[in-house]
């Protein structure tokens, strides 16, 4: 199987603006793939949902999905990511800096419209699986 592909914020929000159902691809992809999130993802996603009937079937789908735990040692990698960044000029935002530290814990692929995540070190980043 390939590599996991953990599923970022961008990428749920642009699809359903653009009127599909992110969920429904998702699922075509997990036939192939380990779909991954992590809880800052649920979050900036859940809040978002404007309906109680929605979050609750997102919550459905993320509670299959391989979930990368947001513990106090992924913290301290974000932290220290975050902190060579800086040194280097690349301020980015805090959220997308442990996206990327969870993602690489378990080797996936973000899937993403973010291009914040092209300046951060050893991170596979797109827009598209194929």
């Amino acid at each position: 199987m390939s590599r996991p592909i953990l599923v970022d914020s961008s990428w749920y929000i642009r699809q359903a603006r653009h009127g599909h159902d992110p969920l429904q691809v998702l699922s075509f992809l997990a036939e192939t793939r380990d779909i991954a999130t992590c809880g800052i993802v649920q979050a900036e996603v859940g809040r978002g949902l404007r309906h109680r009937k929605w979050l609750d079937r997102y919550a459905s789908a993320w509670s299959v999905m391989l979930y990368v735990d947001s513990n106090h040692k992924r913290w301290e990698e974000t932290r220290e990511l975050a902190w060579h960044l800086d040194r280097r000029g690349k301020i980015l935002p805090l959220q997308d800096i442990h996206i990327a530290v969870c993602a690489n814990h378990i080797g996936a692929v973000i899937l993403t419209y973010d291009g914040h995540f092209r300046d951060i070190p050893g991170v596979d980043a797109t827009d598209r699986i194929f």
